[in-house]
């Protein structure tokens, strides 16, 4: 596996795959072709479908277009081989005859392919010996580690300086969040819910509070993730609210140190990362199980672990919140990650914290695996059709005009 670093990114919404992934390879290619009269970017498969309410083409564009003027031809109907994620990129020289061609692949959470079995200028060091929770539990019962030191012992000593960069902007991003008012951008014309649920919620008693806080906290991050706020990817943009929200109410409640907290997130990272490299955590190939379902999985995680889950509970309370998400479709309305994705960050943690507590009361002993259910969410991902995974053609996707955001 690889380092937390490329599970971890800090960038701008709205959207991992559709507008990080592709504004980093336009970067890339505009490296090579400064000289360029032209470009044309081809968008492919769900890339297209869906690339408009992701504000995909002005990723591109915004890189591409001070140097030279920027065509982006739209394929949604056209999947290529790798990776429903798939753009093709274009330089051309004055008699607009092209120059190179570089075909490269958005897989999810901010990472790039170029779908190759070998020489992929994207394969980077492999980090981890074991890619399995099975493995890695095991190895924690063995020794009285935690899965903490697990990520210590294989990554560098930079890990927690970057981890504590990524807490910041988590804790900045449900700052701005909860502050923030008014309407998020695109045809929908949804108002922001976090403010009021702050202060709805401050209003409680505890019990009552607690799940209210935590909606806020999951709404503000996700609110700035659709308005192209900066936020940190946990495993996805379009999930990251989830994360944050679970740690920030467990720091500001129970006071939780901020080296605790890095412990967590290194935990709950190992479980992601896990997923990515096992199954997956693109929304275009296994559907929202792979984003927000891998979400709740690593927020559970972490919980268990700040309130003293043992090795085996802390892999309970991850295969849980994976678990119980398994089949969830992903067909945001008009493309955008606004309905139903904003929501179902808040649900999602208000479910970690239950897994947490499930987990708790059990000596963490149970049937089917963490590991198990992160390969039955692939192939159920494979099962579901295309409509239903970030194309924009199926489920909740239909239910609304896209030009005039009108019920059909």
């Amino acid at each position: 596996m690889k380092s937390l670093r490329e599970l971890y990114r800090i960038g701008k919404g709205p959207s991992s795959s559709h507008t990080m992934g592709p504004q980093r390879a336009a970067k890339l290619f505009l490296g090579k072709h400064r000289d360029a009269s032209a470009f044309e970017v081809t968008l492919y498969g769900s890339l297209a479908a869906t690339g408009k309410g992701h504000m995909t083409d002005v990723a591109i564009i915004e890189v591409l277009q001070p140097v030279a003027p920027v065509k982006i031809d739209w394929q949604p109907k056209k999947f290529l081989p790798f990776h429903p994620n798939g753009m093709k990129f274009t330089a051309l020289n004055d008699k607009h005859e092209p120059t190179d061609e570089w075909t490269v692949y958005s897989v999810g959470g901010g990472a790039l392919s170029e779908g190759k079995s070998g020489g992929d200028m994207f394969d980077t060091p492999e980090v981890y010996e074991m890619n399995t929770l099975t493995e890695i539990m095991k190895w924690c019962e063995d020794t009285g580690h935690s899965y903490w030191e697990y990520v210590d012992q294989c990554e560098d000593s930079g890990i927690w300086d970057y981890l504590m960069e990524a807490w910041q902007a988590m804790q900045a991003a449900v700052e701005r969040g909860i502050n923030h008012e008014g309407r998020l951008p695109g045809p929908l014309n949804i108002a922001r819910k976090a403010p009021t649920y702050y202060v709805k919620a401050s209003g409680y008693k505890q019990s009552l509070q607690t799940r209210g806080l935590v909606y806020a906290y999951a709404l503000a991050v996700s609110e700035e993730n659709a308005s192209g706020g900066t936020i940190v990817t946990a495993p996805t943009c379009g999930a990251s609210g989830v994360l944050p929200a679970v740690l920030y109410h467990l720091s500001r409640g129970h006071n939780f140190s901020d080296t605790r907290i890095l412990h967590a997130m290194a935990t709950a990272g190992l479980i992601g990362n896990i997923v990515k490299q096992n199954a997956s955590i693109s929304g275009a190939d296994v559907g929202c199980q792979g984003e927000v379902g891998v979400a709740c999985a690593m927020a559970s995680g972490a919980a268990c672990q700040l309130f003293g889950g043992s090795p085996s509970q802390i892999e309970y309370a991850a295969e849980m919140g994976l678990e119980h998400h398994l089949g969830m479709t992903c067909d945001p309305i008009c493309g955008l990650v606004q309905i139903p994705c904003i929501e179902r960050n808040a649900f999602a943690a208000t479910r970690a914290l239950d897994a947490n507590l499930y987990s708790a009361f059990s000596d963490g002993s149970h049937r089917v695996s963490f590991d198990r259910v992160a390969t039955v969410m692939k192939q159920t991902g494979h099962d579901i059709p295309s409509l239903y995974k970030e194309t924009g053609s199926g489920g909740l996707a239909k239910i609304l005009d896209p030009k005039g955001a009108r019920e059909l």
